[in-house]
């Protein structure tokens, strides 16, 4: 299921285990992610994901806009 998410949602996602996939550049995750956040850039999440996400557990992609 794709569906946005709030802040509530996300907290109690990664409390009951959810994968947090940061897809920002690398120089961008370097800078700030969130804790135990997997990196994958956008551009390469289709081809990334199979190999380094559990499909059994909910997966959150999210990027952070400084804007």
């Amino acid at each position: 299921m794709r569906a946005p998410i709030g802040t509530d949602d996300a907290v109690r996602l990664h409390r009951d285990g959810a994968q947090f996939v940061e897809v920002l550049g690398k120089a961008e995750y370097a800078k700030e992610h969130l804790p135990g956040a997997i990196h994958i850039p956008l551009r390469h999440l289709d081809e990334r994901a199979p190999e380094l996400l559990d499909r059994s557990r909910p997966v959150v992609v999210y990027c952070w806009d400084y804007q």
